[in-house]
Parts: C-alpha cells; structure tokens; sequence
C-alpha cells in the first residue's frame, strides 16, 4: 500500500442475501464497526439490485460510516434494455460506487472491452465512483502474457477519459482463475501485478488511483497481502457475507495504514 493513499474495502455480496437477510448483514457490520471503527479505511458494500433501498435506508438511518455500491450498470441512460437499471435509478438510491467490468460479467454475460469501455465513461463522467475490474484467465497467465493482457485491459477501458474523470477510477486486479477458488494468487504474484499496474496508472496521470485485489481474499491472508503485495485494499467476494470476516478485512487494512507502512 502506498503510504499516503487511504485504503478501501468493498464487500461485493454478488448474488446472495434477500433484503431480508441483507439488511440483517448490514446491520452486523454497522454494529462491529462502530464499537471498533476503521477511521483510516473507507469501506463500501455491494449488495444485489433489489437489496440496496434496504441497505441504503439502514446506511442512512444507522449514519453508518459505510458507502453504498452497485454491482454493475448499464451504459444507456433508458430504453429498451430489459432486465438492466441506469445510473439515474442507482443515483436515487443514494449509490455512489459501481463496479465496472467484473470477470463474472465479462465471462458469463459477455461484457466486451468496449462495453466495459462504455460503462466506466458513463460511470466516471457522472460524478460516481467506479471499481474498473481486470486479471487474466489461467491459461494467459501460463503462457506468460498476464502482464501484457492487463495492461491492455485497463488502457484500453480509461482511453478518452479526462483527467477529472480518472480520478473517479479504482482499479481493482482479480485473477480470474483466483475467484471462488479458495486459493489466492501468491503475494509475490499480486506485488508484480500491482507495481504493473500502478506504473501504467502513473504513465496515464492517475498516479493517486488506488489498486485492490480481489481474488479468495480471507481474514487470514488480508495482512500479508496488503502488507506486502503492495495493493491498497481488497475487492472482497465470499468473505463479505459474514459481518466477523469482512470487518476483519477492513481492519487488516485499517492496521496497515494507522502503522504507516
């Protein structure tokens, strides 16, 4: 982590929780939170579509010090587009994060690099904020070509954006082969990625963008990874559905920032 950039932690609880049971888990993260806050650590949750005016109210009626994210969006402001919601619709809900390009969205619904391309302009020049997504799949990585294919990803998502609007951009680098699986990529595996990546933001004038990793991130390997691999928080999947690893996560990062590393 660098040492003056403020870490971040997003809970994406992709496809899983009724409002129900997503009010329930915000509630247990604003409790843990607020009996041990994480002042040094913005944290944001991503719950799915029809969880967030649940969770946006108790955000609000708790003032919990947590952001509201959604879990993708669509590029057209309305239309034709069933199944999709727009940034106004997100907006309403008080949403200030989106991600932006996520490898589930990507290999399963076949969201193109253009496409990612398009979403992170319609989130960034909104005045939003977005989590743009990149990491490769095994098969790049043994042939050696990871580095290059995630460079391309991310130039090519933040090409024609103006400064104003980068600066509304996270990147976050999540292997796709590291997602779900249980095994995390290596610290010595997201340290390289990560000073890649930071040297192409540097290159492209987005030197204060932080990096997050997101990949079978626990609260047993959150230390060592922000410790020494370098990234400046955590793109976090299964670990966020329970209140106890998620808010040890943040505090992972937490620990790291108040100790200056």
């Amino acid at each position: 982590m660098t040492n003056h950039v403020r870490p971040l932690v997003v809970g994406n609880w992709k496809m899983n929780l009724d409002f129900v049971e997503a009010v329930h888990l915000g509630q247990q993260i604003g409790v843990i939170l607020k009996n041990r806050p994480a002042e040094h650590t913005d944290v944001v949750i991503a719950p799915p579509f029809v969880d967030l005016r649940s969770v946006a109210s108790i955000i609000a009626s708790e003032r919990m010090l947590i952001a509201l994210g959604a879990q993708h969006v669509n590029a057209q402001e309305n239309g034709a587009h069933t199944g999709e919601v727009s940034l106004s619709m997100l907006r309403r809900l008080n949403v200030d994060w989106v991600l932006v390009g996520h490898s589930e969205r990507r290999t399963n619904y076949s969201m193109s690099d253009e496409l990612v391309k398009l979403t992170l302009r319609t989130v960034a020049t909104s005045g939003m904020k977005a989590v743009l997504c990149v990491g490769e799949e095994s098969g790049v990585r043994e042939e050696g070509r990871h580095l290059d294919f995630v460079a391309e990803q991310l130039r090519h998502a933040i090409e024609g954006l103006d400064e104003k609007s980068r600066s509304a951009v996270t990147v976050a680098y999540e292997p796709l082969w590291a997602i779900g699986s249980g095994t995390s990529a290596t610290v010595e595996q997201i340290a390289e990625m990560t000073s890649h990546v930071k040297a192409i933001l540097r290159s492209e004038s987005m030197a204060e963008s932080r990096v997050l990793y997101g990949g079978s991130v626990t609260a047993d390997n959150a230390t060592s990874i922000i410790t020494d691999g370098g990234v400046d928080g955590f793109l976090v999947g299964g670990a966020s559905l329970k209140a106890e690893s998620f808010v040890a996560i943040v505090h992972a990062c937490n620990g790291c920032y108040a100790g200056k590393r």
